[in-house]
């Protein structure tokens, strides 16, 4: 599955929030979440970039999906709707 070339890091954080993904802070050009969607806290660092590199992507990608106990492609599916 092919991932966006254009995906800011605060529109990530913003696709996130469907997970319960919510800021906790913000230091210098990362963005720190937490979600509590699955009932014990998750913590990711999101670069704050007009545009994330596609392994940047890609990585974050997965945290999630571990942490939801998905596969990866279901949540690029979920996220991105492709």
């Amino acid at each position: 599955m092919k991932l966006p070339r254009d995906l800011s890091g605060r529109e990530f954080v913003g696709l996130l929030r469907r997970y319960g993904y919510v800021i906790v802070r913000q230091e210098g050009s990362h963005i720190r979440l937490q979600s509590t969607f699955r009932g014990h806290p998750h913590h990711m660092t999101v670069p704050d970039h007009p545009e994330l590199k596609v392994g940047t992507l890609r990585a974050l990608v997965r945290l999630v999906a571990e942490y939801l106990e998905m596969e990866p492609a279901a949540v690029m599916r979920e996220l991105f709707g492709q």
